[in-house]
């Protein structure tokens, strides 16, 4: 691991464990130690158990436990006397089967995963724990193998990839929507002599896509980060990067509240681009984020707006027009709030939507 200058490495190290021979000849013994202390334990445990014997014919199993049997569907007497690739197949990756033959060539223990078959022909993957036992004379015995069924893990990371490639591809379909959306929007706005109000609706439509683009991935865990969305939807108003202070940690939110927190940002930085916080030079908009108990007394996200340094507030304006109307309806669908206090130095913002889970 590459030092960052706290020096981390000194602190985060690996111990190797999995890849050292966890008993030598060196080890004492303990009282009572018998073969049969053994085969109770090997015979008790849930881990598929089994001893190879390196000193015969191409070193053949000469123990297994109940687990192992269960494990493969096999019985002891199908499986004690024959080389373990007996469970290997068309699939099985070589390159792991080359590692244990490696492992065993060199004494040394080795953890491998591998693709093996069970009886009835089915699938299953295993993670395999292989190491040297030896003698009192510290001549080699056995090996000892592990076995433990890993197929769940491996379904769920295959469930997750399939998951995350239906995500890009639904974010590059949503671009492309989003695109003719607004060259329809484009083409209309000309043939009716509207620009500036098919200005105003592409405007919108790319706020939506900019909350959306950058977490889209991440929807198949069935939140959004807001961080990332706030971010997005408020960058084309900060060029210079000086004007947003953004305050909140790595909360989520579900993916259909994304849309009204995006809209709205939007409409909100708009307005103090003309009148607010935005409009004159020093101007700063603090945006902070949380879950918390909203007056409702429901969990909900919390989205606070504060702008300073904008012209001085004598009286409070309406915040209406139809962007806002938009952005209340979205929020409303959400049954979220806007709710606005004007203050001297500038505006004073809170979103609330209510959420299930983040």
């Amino acid at each position: 691991m590459a030092s960052d200058g706290n020096d981390d490495s000194k602190r985060l190290r690996s111990s190797n464990q999995a890849h050292r021979p966890i008993y030598s000849p060196d080890s004492p013994g303990f009282d009572g130690a018998s073969g049969l202390l053994f085969e109770q334990a090997m015979g008790q445990t849930r881990m598929a158990v089994c001893l190879t014997d390196p000193n015969q014919k191409d070193d053949p199993i000469v123990f297994c436990n109940e687990a192992f049997q269960q494990l493969t569907g096999y019985r002891s007497d199908e499986i004690v006397g024959r080389n373990c690739r007996f469970l290997q197949g068309p699939d099985t990756d070589q390159s792991q089967v080359a590692k244990i033959r490696d492992a065993i060539r060199a004494e040394e223990v080795v953890v491998v995963e591998l693709l093996n078959y069970r009886k009835d022909g089915t699938t299953f993957w295993n993670t395999l724990h292989l190491g040297p036992i030896y003698d009192e004379n510290g001549a080699l015995k056995y090996f000892f193998g592990s076995q433990w069924d890993v197929t769940d893990i491996h379904q769920s990371r295959a469930d997750e990839r399939h998951a995350k490639a239906m995500a890009r591809e639904v974010s590059h379909r949503l671009k492309n929507v989003f695109a003719v959306i607004g060259g329809i929007v484009n083409i209309t706005g000309r043939s009716m002599n509207a620009r500036d109000v098919a200005r105003k609706i592409n405007e919108r439509v790319q706020a939506l896509g900019r909350s959306y683009e950058p977490t889209l991935d991440e929807a198949v865990l069935g939140t959004i980060h807001v961080g990332q969305a706030i971010r997005a939807v408020l960058a084309p108003y900060d060029p210079e990067n000086d004007r947003f202070v953004f305050t909140g940690n790595g909360i989520r939110t579900e993916p259909n509240a994304i849309s009204a927190i995006g809209l709205t940002l939007h409409e909100m930085a708009t307005n103090a681009t003309k009148y607010g916080a935005l409009s004159q030079a020093g101007g700063t908009i603090e945006v902070s984020w949380a879950h918390e108990k909203d007056k409702f007394a429901r969990n909900s996200l919390v989205i606070q707006w504060i702008e300073r340094g904008g012209p001085r507030v004598t009286e409070a304006p309406g915040m209406t027009g139809t962007g806002f109307d938009i952005a209340r309806t979205l929020l409303g669908h959400s049954r979220g709030v806007l709710e606005t206090e004007w203050e001297p130095e500038g505006l004073n913002a809170r979103i609330l939507i209510p959420i299930t889970h983040g």
